[in-house]
């Protein structure tokens, strides 16, 4: 007899996983390469000011569902969610997850008041070396700690990659960050260059193995509980609050990302990404594309770079 149990099917980035990630490290040796050709510099830039508007796109692509869901007086508290996880994004990043942890649990206490006994939270250190270990703590947080979307990460990598480790300038971290979005798979994938950025091809490798490692870890070990947990009250409730202070992270994202731009043509590049995503609503690939071949073309044509 034939079990009426579904059949459990593997997510749906998960074939892109290995291609996605073969394929980003060979552009992150071309792009953050030593001396890297002029055009490549030129589409790196061209494609790394479009991001912000890529960002800003993935955010608002959230928000009708998120402020539907939410009603009566929880949508004072869904403005103040999405708040908090802006200002959080544009200013701390790193330690974005503590607000988006806080704003869970303030909505989960709301909810259920009876429910008053705080939680544990252990806070481990990474070494500040800028080593391998700080490495596999930044990868480990990447992909254990990104709530809601995967430009979550952004403000998770970018205050470790460029302020504290210098693994990256801004600039090449835009190209690293414009690299997960055009290559297969997850965004997730950006960690790869990070780590490339950090220790080469075996920097990589790790990036992407400690980073990809949790995700795999929970499903093989809790796949069966999942039903459970999405039924019940309390982890809707914990990510009634989590949820928009995710978007406001995303949305925060396009602040830094746009600091780091440092030519002019390059914000109306990304003046022209935005017309054509949240206008125009054309798609990222082609909107990412289409800004690298506008870098490549004003390299070529002996424009300034960042």
């Amino acid at each position: 007899m034939a079990s009426s149990r579904p059949a459990r099917r593997a997510p749906g980035g998960a074939a892109f996983i290995v291609p996605g990630l073969i394929l980003i490290l060979a552009l992150a040796a071309l792009f953050l390469a030593n001396a890297p050709p002029r055009w490549a510099l030129g589409a790196g830039a061209g494609a790394g000011a479009a991001v912000a508007a890529v960002a800003l796109h993935a955010g608002l692509g959230l928000v009708p569902s998120s402020w539907r869901k939410a009603a009566g007086a929880g949508r004072v508290r869904w403005v103040a969610y999405v708040a908090a996880g802006g200002v959080a994004s544009a200013t701390i990043g790193p330690w974005l997850v503590l607000v988006l942890l806080g704003c869970g649990l303030i909505e989960l206490v709301v909810r259920r008041s009876s429910l008053l006994t705080p939680a544990p939270v252990t806070l481990v250190a990474a070494g500040a070396s800028g080593g391998l270990l700080a490495l596999s703590w930044v990868a480990f947080k990447v992909g254990a700690l990104s709530y809601g979307g995967g430009f979550v990460i952004v403000p998770l990598m970018q205050g470790d990659a460029v302020d504290r480790y210098h693994w990256l300038t801004a600039q090449q971290f835009l190209n690293a960050v414009a690299l997960g979005q055009i290559t297969p798979g997850p965004v997730v994938h950006t960690v790869a260059a990070v780590g490339y950025g950090a220790a080469g091809i075996g920097g990589g490798l790790l990036a992407a193995l400690v980073a990809f490692a949790p995700s795999f870890a929970f499903i093989l070990a809790g796949g069966r509980y999942f039903e459970a947990l999405r039924r019940a009250g309390s982890a809707r409730d914990f990510l009634d609050g989590a949820g928009p202070a995710a978007i406001g992270a995303i949305l925060g994202s396009t602040i830094p990302l746009a600091r780091a731009l440092g030519e002019p043509w390059q914000y109306a590049v990304l003046a022209a990404t935005v017309l054509m995503l949240v206008v125009l609503r054309r798609g990222v690939v082609l909107t990412l594309l289409l800004a690298g071949a506008t870098g490549a073309l004003i390299a070529i044509a002996g424009g300034p770079l960042p």
